[in-house]
């Protein structure tokens, strides 16, 4: 594997890296209006933004109607708030140019990274590659970091400090984070959006104390959903499709005061892909297979109640046709429950 990274001292390398950093501060930020994202994950291509070339289809954003929103991993994993992708030497040196004429320009800039930025300038141009290897644009290609702009402040986001790299052709980048399918399989994960769980409560009207309330999904709303995540650009060809399938429901009563049906308070999936069962006259007095008892009336005020869909996420991809595993996901909502006694009259 031959992948050149730069080799000057470690205070070239640190000048690189803060003068990239500054400029992939996104422009919503305060820092003037001469400062641009230097790799944007979203707009247009302008000044010193590059903008992501990794296209998303499928259940993105609030497509399909209705509220939707993204699915949270279960534990400690995000999915990448930050990754490398390649540009041609000519799109490099452009975005090189164009962020020491930024840098260089602002007014108001402090003189360290003025300097920074020349030291960059140089190296890249007059020192260890030559004019941004121009010469060589069919040998290779450069990578270089890429932010998420909707989480440039999360530490994921710091992640990819390394300075651009040219890899040649056939080689792997040896870069975190470098554009994979399982890279793009996770990316495709952050942007997964599901509808919202309302789930279907019964008897209608309000709850009676240690009376059943029956809860349940039908199969329309409970499905899976998938994103495709693809990157298709200076001879890269590859994409994952990221699947998110509903497992189980979780109800959680918002008090104490209350008993589940299962104890566990998780509905498993029915055979025909739906959670519980609806109410039926007559049923009022049977136990739920999905559901809560109220033991307390909840007085002038409700009871928040939360279903939680648990997801099952996995993926396959280019030269991955066997699906992978990623880890669970879930969101829930609350709904309010108004929870009376029972009236009885005495004659």
């Amino acid at each position: 594997m031959r992948v050149l990274k730069p080799r000057g001292s470690l205070l070239l390398a640190s000048a690189i890296v803060a003068v990239l950093a500054l400029l992939s501060t996104p422009a919503s930020a305060d820092r003037g209006s001469g400062s641009r994202g230097a790799v944007d994950a979203k707009g247009d291509r302008s000044g010193t933004t590059l903008t992501s070339q990794i296209t998303y289809s499928g259940n993105v954003g609030s497509g399909g109607g209705g509220r939707n929103q993204a699915v949270t991993p279960v534990g400690d994993w995000t999915p990448p708030a930050c990754w490398y992708e390649p540009r041609t030497a000519k799109e490099f040196a452009k975005y090189m140019e164009d962020t020491y004429d930024s840098v260089v320009n602002m007014p108001g800039q402090h003189s360290y990274a003025k300097t920074s930025a020349g030291q960059t300038r140089q190296y890249y141009k007059d020192g260890e590659y030559k004019n941004y290897n121009l010469k060589k644009s069919d040998e290779g290609l450069w990578w270089v970091a890429v932010r998420d702009e909707d989480r440039w402040m999360e530490e994921g986001a710091k992640a990819c400090s390394e300075p651009p790299a040219w890899v040649e052709n056939g080689e792997t980048p040896d870069l975190p984070n470098a554009v994979t399918p399982e890279v793009l399989a996770q990316l495709a994960y952050n942007q997964i959006r599901v509808p919202d769980t309302e789930v279907s409560l019964a008897p209608g009207g309000a709850s009676k104390v240690n009376l059943p309330t029956w809860a349940w999904l039908d199969r329309a709303t409970f499905k899976p959903v998938e994103v495709t995540a693809s990157l298709v650009a200076n001879g890269v060809n590859i994409s994952a499709t990221t699947v998110a399938r509903p497992d189980s429901l979780t109800l959680d009563p918002g008090t104490a005061d209350a008993t589940l049906h299962p104890a566990s308070g998780e509905c498993g999936l029915n055979g025909s892909g739906s959670v519980g069962e609806p109410y039926a006259k007559g049923k009022a007095g049977q136990e739920p297979p999905c559901g809560v008892t109220y033991l307390r009336a909840s007085g002038k005020s409700a009871y928040d109640l939360n279903a939680t869909v648990n997801w099952k996420i996995g993926w396959t991809g280019t030269g991955q046709p066997e699906e992978q595993a990623l880890p669970d996901g879930a969101f829930g909502d609350d709904q309010d429950v108004v929870v009376e006694e029972i009236q009885s009259v005495n004659r």
